[in-house]
C-alpha cells in the first residue's frame, strides 16, 4: 500500500515541513507546527498530494453590485443582442455558416466602436490585408480608425495586443490561429482550445474586450468544440438563408444579458442594414388570404415578431407519407398531427404534409402550436383564414389550449401592422387597450368545429 505523506504546517506563517520540529524554519516561532493530512489520497503524480493552496476570500451574497461598464456601438440590433452594449474585459464568440456575413458584420461593428472612441484592432487570419481593405471600401468604413493586422501565430498576436493595448480586439477566425506549444495542426480541437483559452484569459487580464469568430459544422454547431463556448462570456449565432436577404443575429449564451434576443439585418451591396421592424419584412411578400397561410404573432426576446406559417397538404403517392418542415421543430409537428387525429378526429394518414416559415425565420416557442394547427387545417380543408387575423397559443396533448406569454405585446404588434382580428386561447390576458376583435377558444376541438366546420 502507498505510504500516506503527512505534512506539518506552521499555524503562524503557514510554512510546510516534511517532519515535526520544535521551531518553525520560516518564522522562528516555537511549538507552532501542526500535523495535517494530505489534500487528497493517492500518489503525488496523479493527485493534489500534501501541498496546500491559498485560502480563497469568501463573501455574502448580499452587497452592493457594480454593473459592468458598457460601450454602445451605434448598431442598435447588435447592442440589443449583446444586452445593451459591449462589456469591457468580456469575450464574445460569433458563429455562423461560411459566407453568411460574419466578417462583414464585425468589420462594420469594429468601425462603429472605433468612431465611438474605442481603440480597435482587427486581426484577420483568413484574408489578406488587401481583401479586408476592399471590403472596408465597399462598406464605406475605410476612414474609420481601425488597426488592421493579418497573422495566425498566437504568440505574435498576443505580443501585438500587449504592445498596442486596444479596448477591443477582433480575431477572424479562431480556427486559423495556431500556438507553437501545441503539436497538432491549426483548426484541430487542441489548437482551437488552446488559442481560445489564451486569448480569453489574456483579454481579461489586460481589461480589453475580445471577439472571436468561429466556423460551424454541418450540424450547425461551432466547429471544434463546445469547450470554446464554455470559455467565453457571450455566444452569438449569425443565421440566415442564402435565398433570402435578411440575417438574424441570435444570442444563445450571455453572462451580461438575455439569451433570447435577436437582431435582424438585411444584406445589401453596401453591407448589413438594420431592420427596425422585422415583422413588416417577414410579411412583406404575403399575398391575400390563401389556404394554408396563417400569420403567427411570436416573441423573440423582448420584441414581438409576426411571421407567416405556410402549410401544404396533398395526397401521398407513396405508402409512407412525408412530413417536411422548414423553420420549425419536426417533432412538434408530429405531436400536433397526433392531437388533431386523436382529439379532433381529423386524420392525416395518406397525406403528405409540408410546413414552412416564410422568409426563412426559425420559430422555437410553443406558442406557435395553434398557428401551425390552423395552417394544417386550412390547407387540408382548402379554406383560407381571414388575411387580417393573427393566431397564437400552445396546444397540450389533451387538446386544450394554453395561453401564451406576453399576449398584450403580441396583440399590440399585430394592431400596429394593420391586423384587425386575433384567435387566442381562453384565459389569455389580452388587456383593455387592444382594438382587435379577439376570438377565444378553450380547446382545439372547439376551434376546428367553429372555424373549419370540421366534424
Amino acid at each position: 500500500m502507498a505510504k500516506t505523506i503527512i505534512s506539518y504546517n506552521c499555524s503562524a506563517c503557514g510554512t510546510a515541513h516534511k517532519k515535526w520540529a520544535g521551531q518553525c524554519d520560516g518564522c522562528g516561532e516555537w511549538n507552532t507546527l501542526v500535523e495535517e493530512a494530505p489534500m487528497s489520497a493517492g500518489p503525488a503524480s496523479s493527485s493534489l498530494g500534501a501541498a496546500r493552496g491559498r485560502k480563497v476570500p469568501l463573501m455574502d451574497l448580499d452587497g452592493d453590485i457594480e454593473l459592468p461598464p458598457r460601450t454602445l456601438s451605434g448598431v442598435q440590433e447588435l447592442d440589443r443582442v449583446l444586452g445593451g452594449g459591449l462589456v469591457a474585459s468580456s469575450a464574445v464568440l460569433v458563429g455562423g455558416d461560411p459566407g453568411i456575413g460574419k466578417s462583414t458584420l464585425l468589420l462594420q461593428a469594429a468601425a462603429r466602436f472605433a468612431r465611438n472612441g474605442l481603440k480597435v484592432v482587427y486581426i484577420s487570419g483568413e484574408e489578406a490585408s488587401a481583401q479586408v481593405r476592399m471590403r472596408a471600401q465597399r462598406l464605406g468604413v475605410e476612414k474609420s480608425p481601425v488597426l488592421l493586422g493579418t497573422e495566425t501565430s498566437l504568440r505574435d498576436i498576443l505580443t501585438t495586443l500587449e504592445n498596442e493595448k486596444p479596448d477591443l480586439a477582433v480575431i477572424d477566425s479562431i480556427q486559423t490561429m495556431w500556438a507553437d506549444n501545441v503539436s497538432s495542426a491549426p483548426g484541430s480541437v487542441s489548437q482551437v482550445r488552446a488559442a481560445a483559452h489564451e486569448l480569453t484569459t489574456f483579454a481579461k487580464r489586460k481589461g480589453m474586450a475580445i471577439v472571436l469568430v468561429g466556423h460551424v459544422t454541418k450540424e450547425g454547431q461551432i466547429a471544434g468544440p463546445r469547450v470554446v463556448e464554455h470559455m467565453v462570456d457571450t455566444v452569438l449565432y449569425f443565421e440566415g438563408e442564402r435565398g433570402h436577404q435578411f440575417r438574424i443575429l441570435r444570442a444563445v449564451k450571455n453572462r451580461f444579458g438575455a439569451t433570447d434576443e435577436i437582431g435582424v439585418f438585411e444584406m445589401t451591396g453596401k453591407g448589413l442594414r438594420e431592420i427596425k421592424n422585422p415583422s413588416a419584412l417577414f410579411l412583406a411578400d404575403r399575398d391575400n388570404a390563401q389556404p394554408g397561410s396563417v400569420v403567427f404573432a411570436g416573441i423573440e426576446g423582448t420584441r414581438p415578431v409576426l411571421a407567416e406559417f405556410q402549410a401544404l397538404v396533398s395526397p401521398s403517392p407513396h405508402s409512407q407519407s412525408k412530413r417536411t418542415v422548414v423553420g420549425w421543430d419536426s417533432g412538434r409537428l408530429a405531436m400536433i398531427l397526433a392531437v388533431l387525429e386523436s382529439r379532433c378526429g381529423i386524420p392525416f394518414a395518406g397525406l403528405d404534409v409540408y410546413l414552412n416559415v416564410a422568409g426563412g425565420l426559425k420559430v422555437t416557442e410553443p406558442a406557435a402550436d395553434l398557428a401551425v394547427a390552423a395552417a394544417l387545417l386550412s390547407a387540408r380543408e382548402d379554406t383560407a383564414l381571414p388575411a387580417d387575423t393573427v393566431v397564437f397559443g400552445e396546444i397540450s396533448l389533451s387538446g386544450a389550449l394554453r395561453p401564451a406569454g406576453q399576449t398584450e405585446n403580441r396583440l399590440k404588434e399585430a394592431e400596429k401592422l394593420g391586423f384587425s382580428g386575433a384567435i387566442v386561447p381562453s384565459r389569455s390576458k389580452t388587456g383593455t387597450g387592444s382594438g382587435l376583435q379577439i376570438t377565444q377558444f378553450a380547446d382545439l376541438a372547439g376551434f376546428t368545429e367553429q372555424t373549419f366546420a370540421a366534424e
